[in-house]
């Protein structure tokens, strides 16, 4: 009860209990976010929907990494062909650190979804026109 408090406050473990708590992500009582030292965890969306509160579980959860592609790319379909700096997609997702969301764009080019225009200060990302041949 002590570890379900605490996550339900937070969303770190302290090491002590880390044992406990891979036996609660083995019957879903828990969830982990992200892998390695980014490690989160979470209660269960089954519990936040027992408690009636399931869209804390979705706030709590975050986006994943096609949902923060998804709105980069609807927020560049949205300013046509001027494109938009960095600065500004920074703006789309500011709870996403500058070098993820570069690695999110490099990611999207490799797709053909957007492409950079431009060079250092001046470069601006812009969407791909998906009905051009």
């Amino acid at each position: 009860m002590l570890l379900l408090d605490l996550l339900h406050r937070t969303d770190s473990i302290p090491a002590k209990y880390r044992d406990r708590a891979q036996r609660l992500i083995e019957l879903g009582v828990i969830e982990t976010v992200g892998r390695g030292r980014g490690t989160r965890y979470l209660l269960s969306r089954r519990f936040y929907t027992a408690m009636g509160r399931p869209g804390v579980y979705t706030r709590r959860r975050g986006l994943d990494r096609e949902e923060h592609k998804a709105l980069l790319l609807k927020h560049l379909r949205g300013v046509g062909k001027s494109g938009s700096p960095i600065s500004e997609l920074q703006q789309v997702l500011p709870s996403v650190s500058r070098s993820h969301l570069k690695r999110l764009l490099d990611e999207m080019r490799s797709e053909g979804a957007v492409t950079l225009r431009g060079e250092r200060r001046w470069a601006r990302w812009v969407a791909v026109d998906s009905s051009a041949p």
